[in-house]
């Protein structure tokens, strides 16, 4: 198999862009082979090659290859084997012999290389186009490939091998013709389809957009109530320490010097020698009265 690297640059720089350089795939023979094969451009050739096909698979399935196979071969070698001796005993030659070549017919190397060669561009041809379906060359073809291996995976329950070969067929020589005869129809449904799935990505991608902006716009709001609310508990904190930090009393200062003047009696009033008269208060003498009375009122009634 061909290998498709490319060649070891002279410095990083031009090493390191070689490697995320666009893969190169040269088209092999079988390319443009199967590409005008499935394109119907000759018809004649591609009904043939789909009905020697379809003659296959189903011969391969109703028909028993191998046991035919073994039967065709003893008796081929039973016929050779009764005329070599038949021939011996009566002709004193055998047939059998009487018949083989002078010389043997052997493959030649050119013959030999050459289908060595096509079975290389062969395989190459499927390596290829697979590794092209795998990595998304052609999306279409991806999701086609796609599709048909969904389908397959269901059918298999329910659809004999031969069946899903069949079916493979046909579909892989049927659907390039009935895109070539409908073209201009099928590319005015895709390029709709391709608009309304594009009109709905960039739908999707506002809203997206108008949602991420949103969700951020509120973010920041709840972090700026936040940052306000932990401030205004710092400073209440702050306020409550200070009020109930005690406040030292002040008291007057002592005087440094002495007074100028002294303090004689003389200064003080001469405190009074007689006896201060105390005098009886109104409110008792009635009280007094009024219990004398109270008195005196159940002796009357009695």
């Amino acid at each position: 198999m061909a290998s498709t690297a490319s060649p070891p640059a002279a410095n990083g720089s031009s090493a390191k862009s070689s490697e995320y350089s666009e893969p190169s795939a040269p088209p092999t023979y079988f390319h443009s082979f199967f590409s005008n094969l499935l394109s119907w451009d000759n018809p004649r050739s591609s009904a043939i090659a789909y009905a020697s096909i379809v003659t296959f698979i189903v011969a391969g399935r109703y028909l028993d290859v191998v046991r035919w196979a073994f039967k065709l071969t003893w008796i081929v070698l039973g016929v050779a084997v009764a005329a070599e001796v038949a021939g011996k005993a009566v002709l004193n030659k055998g047939l059998a012999s009487q018949l083989r070549p002078r010389q043997y017919y052997t493959i030649p190397r050119e013959t030999f290389e050459a289908l060595l060669g096509d079975m290389h561009d062969l395989l190459n041809f499927f390596v290829i186009e697979a590794q092209r379906i795998a990595f998304a060359e052609n999306v279409y073809a991806t999701a086609a490939a796609f599709v048909g291996a969904l389908i397959a995976y269901i059918l298999i329950k329910f659809v004999p091998y031969w069946g899903l070969a069949l079916i493979f067929n046909t579909v892989v020589f049927f659907a390039p013709l009935v895109y070539k005869t409908n073209k201009e129809l099928i590319d005015e449904q895709l390029k709709q389809a391709s608009n309304v799935i594009n009109t709905q990505t960039s739908q999707l991608r506002e809203t997206a957009h108008k949602h991420t902006a949103h969700a951020a716009d509120l973010t920041k709001q709840y972090l700026g109530d936040y940052t306000t609310k932990a401030q205004q508990l710092l400073r209440g904190r702050h306020a409550t320490s200070a009020a109930t930090t005690p406040i030292a009393p002040s008291f007057p200062t002592a005087p440094s010097t002495a007074p100028s003047q002294k303090v004689s009696e003389a200064d003080f009033p001469t405190a009074p020698k007689a006896a201060i008269p105390i005098q009886k208060p109104v409110a008792d003498e009635d009280s007094e009265e009024e219990s004398s009375e109270e008195e005196e009122e159940p002796l009357i009634s009695a």
